[in-house]
């Protein structure tokens, strides 16, 4: 039995409740946690589609195209540029009603995912940074300080992140799935020993979904690099320079 079975279980289950038999998209960085999640989606769904938003030379984007190839599913560009972004950050605030600037300069990905899917299935992989240790900050923090970086990010997630995604879902006549926010996978994220989500390294990050994933017949996701959203989008250098 392999060591986080009921996790990997549950992981599949909630992507197959939301996918089964549906068209979908995904809403793709080109790395492990939406990937985990469109490679699951292939084995249930009607249809799966891989959509990147980014520059036309970002990291994200030439993560995505390349990853999705390794999975044989279709990828699709949601093109952002110098051009398009004061815009999009307009549309962005009209449909949520939200104008924090952190928190659109990594909301804009999911806005442009939405507004270009055709499938009115959206999956995410949102989330799993939270729950599985992935946030660079919580590395090389005291007992105390980390457990206050994982409770805030936890917080803000379903206080802020989730309410606008869901605006965003809404407003583009999507439904919106989160496979690592299931109650059932959360609870199995309960069971394990803290001390084996707690990163010791940037490099160990979320080593137990790495392990998942391995273990669901995907060890191509186990080691990729991945960036925040709003970087590896190059969302955050588009909206320094429309600020100027």
């Amino acid at each position: 039995m392999a060591k986080y079975e009921e996790l990997g279980r549950a992981i599949e289950e909630s992507v197959r409740k939301a996918s089964m038999g549906k068209e979908v998209a995904v809403a793709f960085s080109g790395g492990m946690d939406s990937g985990l999640v469109a490679a699951l989606a292939k084995k249930y769904a009607r249809s799966v589609t891989c959509y990147t938003c980014g520059t036309d030379d970002s990291f994200d984007v030439q993560a995505g195209r390349e990853l999705s190839e390794k999975l044989g599913l279709p990828w699709v560009h949601c093109r952002i540029g110098e051009d398009t972004i004061e815009g999009d950050i307009r549309e962005l605030i009209q449909a949520t009603k939200v104008s924090d600037p952190f928190t659109i300069s990594y909301e804009l990905q999911l806005f442009t995912v939405c507004r270009k899917a055709h499938e009115p299935v959206i999956l995410t992989g949102q989330g799993s940074d939270e729950y599985f240790g992935g946030c660079a900050r919580s590395v090389d923090e005291d007992d105390q300080e980390y457990r206050a970086v994982m409770d805030w990010g936890v917080e803000r997630l379903m206080k802020v992140s989730v309410p606008c995604e869901l605006a965003i879902a809404s407003n583009c006549r999507k439904k919106l799935f989160y496979p690592y926010l299931d109650g059932e996978v959360i609870r199995q994220v309960g069971l394990i020993d803290p001390d084996e989500i707690r990163p010791r390294s940037l490099e160990n990050r979320k080593m137990v979904l790495k392990t998942v994933a391995s273990d669901l017949g995907f060890p191509v996701l186990a080691h990729r690099t991945k960036k925040a959203s709003q970087y590896g989008s190059a969302t955050t250098d588009l909206i320094r320079d429309a600020a100027r």
